[in-house]
């Protein structure tokens, strides 16, 4: 019952009143990053795979500026990213805005992140799995390691959270997610690399 009806009713409810609550700050942080990303824009918008791989737009505070060289190709990331958005990604601020996504239905609180469309074609079927249930803005693979552990333990923590969801399951990884923010542990604030086959398109 939490699972297909419950879950869905307390993340509406519980992103609206986040947004609502933390609005000054994100009025702040979009005009901040206005500036900083030099006409780039406050926000990052990519095409990401949610529940059975249905295609949706994830919502972030953008890091980087588009600044290109030359030849008009993009900078490396480090050259890019801001000192403000060193900030927001150290905090986690950078994934407030997923709140809209949780309040659209493309996205939980609790699930396995979205990872990007290309690597749709490179999960085993046990590893597609983790397409079960609603992408997640914190989910149990980032409370045991996030950036410090393989991409195949991180596919087996997704999919154990697709056969194990619950009400209980979900407040332990907020919490734990809560108290991970405020010790700043696991957090990148560099490039997110996804073994040797690139990136996973932060901005």
């Amino acid at each position: 019952m939490y699972k297909h009806f419950f879950k869905r009713f307390f993340d509406f409810w519980i992103a609206l009143v986040a947004l609502i609550v933390l609005s000054p700050l994100f009025t702040v942080v979009t005009i901040w990053l206005h500036f900083a990303n030099k006409g780039a824009g406050a926000f990052f918008l990519q095409e990401r795979p949610g529940k059975n791989a249905k295609i949706f737009k994830v919502i972030k505070f953008k890091s980087m500026t588009d600044e290109r060289d030359e030849n008009g190709k993009l900078l490396p990331n480090e050259q890019r990213i801001t000192k403000v958005g060193k900030i927001i990604r150290s905090t986690s601020i950078d994934e407030l805005p997923q709140l809209v996504n949780v309040l659209k239905g493309d996205m939980a609180l609790v699930g396995p992140r979205p990872l990007p469309v290309r690597y749709l074609q490179l999960y085993s079927p046990e590893q597609a799995r983790r397409h079960d249930v609603r992408p997640g803005i914190t989910g149990w693979a980032q409370i045991n390691g996030r950036n410090n552990i393989t991409w195949t333990r991180k596919f087996e923590l997704d999919v154990h959270y697709v056969d194990h969801v619950s009400l209980g399951f979900d407040v332990k990884i907020l919490f734990l997610t809560i108290y991970k923010v405020f010790k700043r542990a696991d957090i990148n604030t560099g490039n997110n690399k996804i073994g040797a086959t690139g990136f996973d398109g932060t901005n």
